[in-house]
């Protein structure tokens, strides 16, 4: 029997082919480069796999305060968050949780190894450049946790004449956020360094009547500074280095104790690329990641828990040009360690990775396979691979299809957490098939993408435990999940007016009791209309959400909700802009979580120079 989802798929599918005229047959999309997909700068037109690139005018225009409220604007997407900005965060692909994907920063995989999640809170938004979302399985390319898609966040450049840019702001909730950078190359040497500093004042986390219920506010503090180096050796030799540093101190609801969070993520790189002959270039970068965290609350020997994981990874990259296809081989060593309070997690494990990967072109034909091998000393080897196929009907309309397996590496929380964790849990693993269509004339961009991914071994909380000695549950291989959804995107540029609109529907289930995944809505949806008149740039956002469930059971409801949202820059001359941004102007009461409040109806406003 047809599900619902696959019925909106194909008439989606079928109204997109009818919405493309065949007067624009001949017409030409206006082309950007993505990265992510394939792990080298390619035309997104010859891109197979489903994508969303934000650009740094997008960045700048949207006015957004973090990177989580970005991407929530953006379809597939769904976020949740512990109260405020500076709580902690967790970003949906697809329906996917926030550990069954990897997050990228310049190449650079970043989350603890405890979780097995990236610690959103503690990116700035100031530092990024560009971020490239890249949905559906990509274990292929990343190896292990690619299972719902790929983020990748691209801190400043530089190029060109020495360049400065700075902003100070500040709005409700006594916030204040400043940043500076500085930038420039010349045919040999590049550069790009930034700082910023964020607070803010807050408002209390957790309302009535959960059991940590604390009326003061919960504010955050976060300090930045990122950077990026390359010089050219000789035309086609490059060497690199980029680092990124995060503190954040996030207060919490703790009952009767005064309670915060600290959040330190650092990344450094160093590479060279080297083009050694016209149809082969090698990339070898060596990079480490790290994450520590610490809890403070109360006084005494109890008081306080910390957690340092560090990540290190030596990555050898070769791609060959033959004609116009492009074959990569790669080989990677990741290698994770832990630290902290908890003595059972002070572990270190590693994984030794190979993987090819074959791009082709023929014409209106595109197609790609991959195969990668992933051998960890902690859960074994495990093989994943790929396949996808495209063809473009005309220069703006294409069709695309593909299959991916892909698998989750168990945290060391769900191997070894006292009275949580056990050491014979296994890989989730994802069986994931999608078929879509792409309409882009370089004014109107159409889009439609039906996915069905099958999780195995899925990994929960179970209660009672199958092994005996843990008294509240443990995490456990017991279930199998289903993500399936359709989603849709079109943008149109009509004159001076911008109108964008996505949607997403989706049914993302444990299939073992046929209970909804925690958190994530069936459909949810983002509308904007931007209008730029020169001097003032102006425009009004509308996110939509139905409801989700806080627990597996689904017994606790979160109402769907609806926010609208304002922003608008006025430009002085050519370097001095300032921008404006109202959220939530109705100030509608919805939680992201239940008993964590999201922020009311708020403000907020800077002065920029250098913005362009």
């Amino acid at each position: 029997m047809t599900s619902p989802v696959a019925s909106q798929a194909a008439l989606a599918s079928l109204a997109l082919a009818i919405a493309a005229p065949a007067a624009h047959a001949q017409a030409t999309a206006i082309d950007s480069i993505i990265v992510t997909a394939t792990r080298t700068p390619q035309l997104a037109s010859e891109v197979i796999s489903d994508t969303v690139t934000i650009s740094a005018e997008q960045i700048a225009n949207s006015g957004a305060g973090s990177i989580t409220e970005l991407l929530q604007r953006q379809r597939g997407i769904e976020v949740t968050r512990n109260g405020g900005p500076g709580a902690a965060s967790n970003v949906f692909i697809r329906g996917a949780n926030g550990n069954q994907s990897v997050v990228l920063v310049d190449g650079i995989r970043i989350a603890s190894a405890s979780t097995g999640s990236a610690s959103w809170n503690g990116i700035p938004l100031s530092a990024i450049e560009r971020i490239e979302i890249v949905y559906g399985p990509l274990s292929t390319l990343y190896g292990a946790d690619a299972i719902g898609g790929v983020i990748q966040l691209f801190t400043k450049k530089g190029a060109g004449a020495p360049a400065v840019s700075a902003s100070v702001g500040g709005g409700s909730d006594k916030t204040f956020a400043a940043d500076a950078a500085v930038s420039g190359g010349t045919d040999q040497l590049s550069y790009a360094f930034s700082v910023s500093k964020e607070r803010s004042d807050g408002f209390s986390s957790t309302r009535r009547p959960s059991s940590s219920f604390d009326p003061d506010d919960d504010g955050y503090d976060r300090k930045s500074a990122a950077g990026q180096v390359a010089y050219k050796l000789a035309p086609g030799h490059e060497l690199g280095a980029m680092f990124l540093y995060t503190d954040t101190e996030s207060d919490y609801d703790s009952a009767n104790f005064d309670s915060y969070s600290t959040q330190k993520v650092s990344n450094v790189g160093v590479y060279a690329r080297s083009q050694f002959l016209p149809f082969w270039t090698m990339l070898v970068q060596a990079s480490q990641s790290r994450d520590k965290s610490g809890s403070f609350y109360g006084t005494g020997p109890f008081g306080s828990s910390q957690i340092d994981t560090t990540t290190s990874t030596f990555t050898l990259q070769n791609d060959f040009r033959i004609g116009s296809d492009n074959l990569q081989l790669l080989y990677e060593h990741r290698k994770e360690e832990v630290d902290g309070s908890t003595a059972e997690l002070n572990r270190t494990r590693h994984t030794n990775s190979v993987a090819a990967n074959y791009s082709l072109k023929r014409g209106a034909h595109l197609a790609n396979v991959g195969v990668r091998h992933d051998d960890n000393s902690e859960y074994g080897s495990k093989t994943t691979g790929s396949v996808g196929y495209g063809y473009r009907f005309t220069s703006a309309l294409r069709a695309e299809a593909s299959f991916a397996t892909s698998f989750r590496a168990p945290s060391y929380n769900e191997l070894f957490y006292p009275g949580y964790g056990n050491e014979n849990n296994r890989p989730e693993e994802g069986r994931n098939a999608e078929a879509g269509l792409r309409y882009d004339d370089g004014t109107t961009q159409l889009g439609a993408v039906y996915y069905r991914n099958k999780l195995d071994n899925l990994l929960l909380n179970t209660t009672p435990c199958p092994y005996p000695g843990y008294q509240f549950g443990c995490a456990y291989n017991v279930n199998k999940a289903l993500l399936e959804g359709l989603s849709l995107s079109a943008e149109r540029q009509m004159g001076n007016l911008l109108l964008i609109a996505n949607a997403d529907f989706q049914d993302p289930k444990d299939e073992t009791t046929g209970k909804r995944l925690q958190r994530r809505a069936k459909r949810h949806a983002n509308f904007v209309a931007e209008y730029d008149m020169g001097l003032v740039r102006g425009g009004v956002e509308l996110q939509l959400s139905s409801d989700r469930f806080d627990d597996a059971a689904n017994r606790n409801r979160l109402p769907g909700y609806g926010v609208v949202n304002l922003y608008a820059t006025y430009r002085f001359n050519q370097d001095w802009s300032a921008l404006v941004r109202w959220n939530n102007v109705g100030d509608k009461d919805y939680e992201l979580a239940r008993y964590y409040q999201t922020g009311g109806s708020n403000v907020f406003a800077a002065l920029r120079y250098g913005f362009k």
